[in-house]
């Protein structure tokens, strides 16, 4: 019997423990009782991966499913459903070797023909968000119950890192009978299942004992509940509405003040500015480092967030692998030096832009107008629903926009959204073949290899100084929590919940 027919059932369970517990472990748990844990976080736009659409999707979706791999809280890959890997010669072949005796939550096993039919759905079905990042899959053979080989168009040493996200959760496939129902019924093999789903209120879900890690998992009861109102998040974890929850810079002094557990975690987001270099005046690199010269990081993160951040001319975070330290401090905040770049682009006497940006990012906005203004770039900023920021990846209606990024498990993957010519942070679609090729030559370069790092650094480097998009600062995934809540590990990718316990 599938999740599916328990579900009701699940739920039933799962009401009558928040009776007990009071939504979360506040009722205090003994070892014979049920460990109950409230995460304060964003439900997903999808529970199935391959339609599923915001990039924070990844952190609920990892709930309910596992990966081929997984990553470590430093960004590198490690085990997951496959137990190993090894590549072909050329490397344009890499087969899987599972884990005996893996199972999906309702007890049926995850073999080889599961992985094929997952990374063919993926790359195959017609609404698939992961299709562009599995094209390179030309095949996949099922060598036996637990090996599994994927063939690809070239040589791609990324495949283990590009199959710890949403690109390599395996889904059961006795869902497929019905995949329209995955976006409110996951089914996996993760460390939780799904019991209740009320989308844009809550998630309830329970431990999976046929998680192939369930002994690290010490959470009985687990819901994930978004949090609507920044200003009031800290009282809520202090009155036990969450045990756990996402806050804001702005809330991370008032978290401190009532006696919280603060969790500063660096991670993969960046705040960045989108830019179409095929429209004019930002087909002039001039006018683009113009705009780098005039903005103070420094100031910006003090402003804007609180001090919760560092400043950043590039993609990836400070001790990541792909991070290039010869981009630190790239274009040092210089006013006479960004109003002689505009005199020289053909501006001597300022330049007038139209920057887009979602509501919440108003104050971000507004300091970004102060600074360029000193250099003579007046800045009219065009507030817009958050839908339609998101829209613009497609649209390009916006020249210029005020964004976030959030890394990949693969870092060149992350490069292919920023540069690819079908990338959609790519507003111009343009790609100049020098980024093409060092992009390629880093990923058929393996992840051991002592060039690997300056390859990758060098695609880094190209993307930076070739392409519009502008790099503002790196900026941490910010946790708080009361004590009793333990075993909170940092990870740069998703937050995940193993060895996490909650005291009575």
């Amino acid at each position: 019997m599938t999740s599916h027919n328990r579900l009701p059932a699940l739920a039933v369970l799962a009401v009558a423990t928040l009776a007990m517990a009071g939504c979360s472990a506040s009722a205090g748990a003994t070892p014979t009782e049920t460990t109950s844990l409230t995460w304060g976080w964003r439900l997903p736009t999808s529970w199935d991966p391959v339609t599923s659409t915001a990039g924070w999707d990844t952190h609920a979706l990892a709930l309910v499913y596992d990966g081929l791999t997984q990553l470590d809280p430093e960004g590198e890959v490690v085990p997951g459903i496959a137990e190993s890997w090894d590549y072909s010669a050329d490397g344009t072949a890499i087969t899987f070797h599972l884990r005996k005796g893996a199972e999906f939550s309702d007890g049926s096993p995850i073999d080889a023909e599961a992985v094929k039919e997952n990374l063919e759905r993926g790359r195959d079905q017609e609404n698939s968000t992961l299709a562009g990042q599995l094209r390179i899959v030309t095949s996949v053979d099922v060598k036996d119950a637990n090996t599994v080989t994927v063939h690809l168009d070239q040589a791609d040493y990324q495949v283990p890192y590009l199959f710890a996200g949403k690109t390599g959760f395996i889904v059961n496939p006795a869902a497929f009978k019905d995949v329209a129902s995955l976006a409110t019924q996951p089914e996996g093999s993760g460390p939780f299942e799904l019991t209740e789903y009320v989308p844009n209120a809550r998630a309830d879900l329970q431990k999976n004992d046929h998680y192939w890690n369930a002994d690290h998992i010490f959470i009985d009861q687990f819901h994930v509940v978004p949090v609507t109102d920044d200003a009031t998040v800290v009282a809520g974890i202090d009155t036990g509405q969450w045990d756990v929850a996402i806050i804001p810079p702005s809330q991370a002094k008032a978290a401190e003040g009532a006696g919280l557990d603060v969790e500063e975690i660096k991670a993969l987001t960046v705040r960045a500015l989108d830019v179409n270099s095929t429209v004019a005046p930002f087909d002039d690199q001039r006018v683009l480092q113009a705009i780098s010269h005039a903005t103070d990081r420094k100031a910006l993160v003090k402003a804007a967030y609180f001090g919760r951040g560092t400043p950043n001319w590039q993609p990836f975070p400070d001790g990541y692998s792909a991070h290039d330290k010869s981009l630190d401090d790239l274009y040092p905040y210089d006013v006479a030096a960004a109003r002689k770049l505009l005199a020289e682009s053909g501006h001597p006497d300022g330049l007038k832009l139209e920057l887009a940006l979602s509501e919440d990012d108003t104050a971000l906005a507004e300091v970004l107008q102060a600074q360029w203004a000193k250099a003579g770039i007046e800045v009219k900023l065009n507030v817009l629903p958050a839908a339609a920021i998101s829209q613009n990846y497609v649209q390009r209606t916006h020249p210029l926009v005020l964004d976030s990024f959030s890394g990949r498990q693969s870092p060149l993957q992350a490069l292919e959204v920023l540069y690819g010519p079908e990338g959609l942070m790519n507003l111009g679609r343009q790609t100049p073949p020098e980024l093409t090729a060092a992009i390629d030559a880093a990923r058929a370069t393996p992840t051991d290899s002592p060039e690997y790092e300056k390859r990758i650094q060098h695609a880094v480097e190209l993307g930076v100084k070739l392409q519009p998009n502008t790099f503002l600062f790196s900026w941490p995934r910010i946790l708080a929590h009361p004590s009793k809540v333990t075993g909170i590990r940092h990870w740069l990718d998703v937050q995940r919940w193993e060895d996490v316990k909650v005291k009575g």
